[in-house]
């Protein structure tokens, strides 16, 4: 097998496989990336049994052929080399890599291509698209709250659903709970309601662009997502996704509004003083202020006042500070609202105004 390519080209593409694989051992056929060139085109593998990860560039093919390398060690040689095209050469076992322009030449052991995993084709899959902003939203307005929990193993992916003519995802963490759907405008096929591990969203959140669409499609026990020259596979998670609407208060008597960026200064301020192991911000809202307080520590206390629109009784509540921020991160509007009824249920942060999103934050108690 030989072929040239643009450097700066290989090296996009050969970082979306390093994300993907997670074996770093040279001998593992799961370490290493699959090359295939053919018809001027050099396609790319890379897998870790769950997760699959296929692309393809344009390259000059010399001699057609496959083989696989150690992934992390061509993104070393690769990133240290030159701008400009490069030579690939396999001569048996050995594959010499050098740039046309200059006296440099890198020599890796391959392994037979025969070994690598198979991954699942997507000639005859069910697609449907849907806009790439839009899915992405969904993706970032979830993808924070699942679970980092092993033990439910459920609840470490976001769950993909079909709502009549909408499409609905939803995270949570036991604590926590994100939710977004959104209605395409298009007849969106039926599918079985699945449970997408982390790992594949969050090369859909960071690659894909948000023009244009994105194909989708859930066959039996697998996700396959389709955008620009990238096709991602991955298989879903096992288990039954915990009854989120259960969770999700029909109605809640009393709210208060806030500028967005005056709760997230104040809490990046107050944080500076808060138990990072137990994450405990006091809310005390009055009429027209809303006081945020770290509990006193060993290190001590902070608080700080900003104005917020409200018109009941002082009520206090205990948050998680960290619950707060990162639902902060992806909400776009300049106002958010916070939705509650008792200080010990739960509390429904929104954008202000309304969006087809919100997130559910569950109380701590006060002491």
């Amino acid at each position: 097998m030989k072929f040239s390519f643009d450097r700066d080209s290989l090296i996009k593409e050969i970082a979306i496989a390093q994300e993907i694989i997670t074996n770093k051992s040279p001998i593992s056929i799961l370490s290493n990336v699959l090359l295939e060139a053919q018809n001027n085109t050099l396609t790319i593998k890379a897998s870790d049994t769950s997760v699959n990860f296929v692309t393809h560039i344009p390259v000059e093919v010399t001699e057609e052929g496959t083989t696989t390398i150690y992934c992390d060690k061509l993104m070393s040689i690769l990133t240290s080399l030159p701008s400009g095209e490069v030579e690939f050469d396999q001569e048996d076992i050995k594959v010499n890599i050098k740039p046309i322009s200059k006296k440099i030449k890198f020599q890796l052991k391959s392994i037979a291509s025969d070994k690598f995993p198979e991954i699942a084709s997507t000639t005859d899959v069910p697609f449907f698209e849907v806009p790439a902003k839009d899915f992405k939203e969904m993706i970032s307005q979830t993808i924070f709250a699942v679970s980092d929990d092993g033990n439910r193993y459920f609840m470490t992916g976001v769950y993909f659903t079909k709502k009549e003519d909408k499409i609905a995802m939803v995270a949570t963490d036991g604590r926590r709970l994100s939710y977004i759907e959104k209605d395409f405008g298009t007849n969106i096929p039926d599918f079985t309601s699945s449970i997408v591990p982390v790992k594949v969203l969050n090369c859909v959140l960071k690659k894909a662009s948000s023009e244009g669409n994105i194909s989708v499609a859930v066959v039996d026990k697998m996700i396959f997502i389709k955008f620009g020259n990238y096709e991602f596979s991955s298989l879903l998670l096992d288990g039954q996704f915990p009854n989120y609407q259960r969770v999700i208060p029909e109605q809640q008597l009393y709210s208060f509004q806030v500028q967005k960026s005056d709760i997230e200064a104040a809490l990046k301020r107050i944080a500076l003083m808060i138990d990072k192991k137990i994450c405990r911000i006091l809310f005390k809202v009055s009429p027209g202020v809303l006081k945020l307080i770290s509990p006193e520590s060993d290190i001590g206390t902070a608080d700080e006042e900003i104005p917020c629109e409200y018109a009941g009784e002082e009520v206090t509540m205990a948050l998680n500070y960290r619950y707060i921020g990162d639902p902060l991160k992806v909400i776009e509007t300049e106002r958010v609202t916070f939705e509650f009824t008792e200080t010990m249920k739960a509390i429904t942060l929104r954008s202000e105004p309304k969006a087809d999103y919100f997130h559910i934050i569950m109380p701590m108690n006060l002491e």
